[in-house]
């Protein structure tokens, strides 16, 4: 089955079952309070984390460095706020995760051990050379 399918259709059945059972556990009411509540905070702090991400992204490029983690960072937040803001338990606790820097640090620390780390444009990757112009030369004669 496709994956995209899978998703689809699972995400809302896994977020209906949460909401059934938190709901029993603790009443209809304080349920909805508090996926409105984990939505508001999640959105201000996505918003604080955001601007933080920005500031290191901009001192890394002052530094005349490539901002790759604070690149990924910033759409890793970007999607955190989505999942918050997303009704459900389930999306709610991946978006916390992916908010906080210390456990988005974890998460991307496993995934970046496939990928080479960003280099230094000061490291001297370039290639210096000389050229002359041919047409130049042409023209003399």
């Amino acid at each position: 089955m496709n994956t995209a399918l899978i998703l689809i259709l699972g995400i809302p059945l896994v977020e209906i079952y949460l909401f059934i059972k938190v709901g029993s556990q603790i009443g209809a009411f304080n349920t909805i309070l508090l996926i409105l509540i984990t939505a508001v905070l999640g959105v201000w702090y996505a918003r604080y984390e955001g601007f933080n991400t920005l500031r290191s992204g901009m001192s890394q490029l002052i530094k005349n460095e490539l901002p790759f983690y604070e690149i990924i960072s910033g759409a890793a937040i970007a999607f955190a706020a989505l999942l918050l803001i997303i009704p459900g338990f389930a999306t709610d606790i991946l978006g916390i995760l992916l908010i906080f820097p210390f456990t988005r640090k974890l998460l991307f620390h496993k995934y970046s051990k496939k990928y080479p780390k960003s280099k230094n444009l000061k490291d001297g990757n370039f290639i210096d050379g000389e050229y002359e112009d041919i047409d130049d030369k042409k023209n003399e004669r």
